[in-house]
């Protein structure tokens, strides 16, 4: 099955927010597993952002005046539109990214859940809600939610659909316009997802996608926006947040991750060491969540290692638009040039290649062996910094208590793997991990895949959360409002003066009885 045809990519390249597109710098996009041309994109300027929110602020007001449950319709009828085009995005996130096809599908999958989730959640979520007042009776409170305004959404390429429009979902149900600048190397992801927006009703000027460098499109959207969301290296998450700060705007962010997997001497192996297939190298390790570092009891290291290394070998490499292979390709030659030096820096400095370790021109020109890695010291650049591609080190570890030492000794929180003789053993272990997800018999796809709940980073790998309640509540401001009845606070006049204050404080004092005190 081929990339779809170029007629494709200039009906997508058509729905841009660009202001006069036909004399526009355009930006060619190739396809990852040849280097062919798919087609190009107009390039976005700081114009182009600022006429986006322009349309977007009119468009926003409209919208958020729309009852809760005639967005959450939007968002039905989008799920379902995904559902009947799943197979077209994802031979476009194929022809971008070059990830194997099950990993596109993880795509569409977070899509639908997003969808599904937030249409759900929203209607009672943003209903107003009462509290309890400050004085019973007296006091009527109740709290609210508005949206932010105009969200900024500044998207990667590894995920380019998902975190894109997912991110876009709750941003749009809150009553909010988004504007996305889609990461250069993959905007016809992000347009693909956002056609199917329009096509289930969304208004053409609430969600503007602007193709474009980070320097000019990036810096004009954290510079206009109301709320920013960014996933991202944890460098230029700092960059952002410092922008942020400045304008005194909420930032949320999903960063890096060094994550740890841990298998235990009473772990089930077989199956720990095929998970750890998929944990490791789905998108060719080109994930945020996926699995960096292997901490596994020296009683069955020797034995995890042999099976891990046999299920790597099995995996097949290599370039299709169907499910014949397990892992793709690398989108770029500068992710093809870190995962070789990090390579070759480890083994100049001792480290043990178990199996892969080379490039693969034959099979396409970004392709690199999954590679396993053993006698990995911080020495190595790959000891502590996240290498984002197809290469993971084992540690043996004398014991539980070390595992979990080590797994912590790092500035990263993202996401942590566990494998023990039992579920309750596991979670145990799992508590005392330093990660905003863990799970436990698996690598990171059931956590992603919760969305009734938080999924981010600590330390350096996020601030704040996406999925759950404050995956949505995060793009609002909340607002109490506290009616007061019969009487305000002046002395009444029958009461006298002097004994109208020590009466308010007994009061005061009788209300930690209460509920919700």
């Amino acid at each position: 099955m081929p990339a779809p045809e170029a007629d494709v990519f200039d009906r997508l390249s058509a729905l841009a927010a660009i202001e006069a597109p036909a004399d526009r710098q355009r930006r060619k996009i190739t396809e990852t597993f040849t280097g062919n041309p798919l087609g190009s994109v107009p390039v976005g300027t700081a114009a182009d952002v600022a006429a986006a929110f322009g349309k977007a602020r009119t468009a926003q007001e409209r919208w958020a005046a729309r009852p809760v449950a005639e967005r959450a319709a939007v968002l039905n009828r989008y799920r379902a539109l995904v559902v009947e085009h799943r197979e077209f995005l994802m031979d476009v996130v194929q022809a971008e990214t070059g990830k194997a096809r099950w990993a596109a599908q993880e795509e569409i999958m977070g899509l639908m859940f997003a969808a599904r989730y937030f249409a759900r959640i929203a209607p009672s979520l943003l209903d107003a809600h009462r509290v309890p007042g400050a004085f019973p009776v007296l006091n009527r409170a109740s709290v609210r939610y508005q949206p932010k305004g105009v969200v900024g959404v500044i998207a990667p390429w590894n995920y380019p659909l998902l975190l894109s429009i997912g991110d876009s979902i709750p941003a749009l149900i809150a009553g909010n316009a988004v504007v996305v600048k889609p990461d250069s190397q993959t905007p016809f992801s992000t347009l693909a997802g956002a056609e199917l927006l329009y096509r289930a009703g969304l208004p053409r000027e609430l969600l503007a996608v602007v193709p474009g460098p980070g320097n000019v499109v990036g810096t004009a959207i954290v510079e206009d926006c109301d709320y920013l969301m960014f996933t991202g290296s944890s460098a230029t998450g700092r960059t952002l947040a410092e922008q942020c700060g400045r304008r005194l705007i909420g930032f949320s962010a999903e960063l890096g991750g060094k994550n740890p997997m841990i298998v235990t001497a009473g772990a089930d192996l077989d199956k720990a060491a095929k998970a750890a297939v998929r944990a490791c190298f789905s998108n060719a390790g080109q994930l945020c969540i996926s699995i960096e570092r292997l901490y596994v009891e020296r009683a069955v290291a020797a034995a995890f290692t042999e099976k891990f290394v046999a299920a790597v070998n099995a995996a097949k490499l290599g370039a299709a638009y169907d499910y014949s292979t397990d892992i793709g390709s690398l989108i770029s030659e500068a992710q093809l040039e870190t995962v070789s030096k990090h390579v070759a820096d480890a083994t100049s400095k001792g480290a043990k290649v178990l199996t892969g370790g080379t490039a693969r021109p034959d099979l396409g020109p970004l392709f690199f062996e999954p590679t396993v890695l053993a006698d990995v010291t911080d020495e190595m650049e790959c000891g502590r910094d996240e290498t984002f591609g197809p290469l993971v080190s084992i540690y043996p570890v004398d014991s539980v208590d070390e595992a979990v030492r080590l797994a912590n000794d790092t500035d990263y929180g993202l996401n942590a793997s566990v494998w023990a003789a039992s579920k309750s053993e596991g979670e145990r272990i799992a508590a005392r991990l330093h990660a905003g997800t863990v799970c436990v018999d698996e690598g990171y796809a059931p956590a992603w895949g919760t969305t009734g709940a938080p999924m981010g980073g600590m330390g350096i790998s996020g601030v704040g959360r996406r999925h759950g309640p404050d995956g949505l509540l995060k793009f609002t401001e909340p607002q109490t409002v506290v009616v007061t009845r019969f009487m305000n606070l002046d002395a009444p006049k029958l009461f006298p003066k002097d004994r109208w204050q020590p009466f308010l404080m007994t009061v005061a004092r009788s209300l930690r009885f209460l509920p919700g005190r």
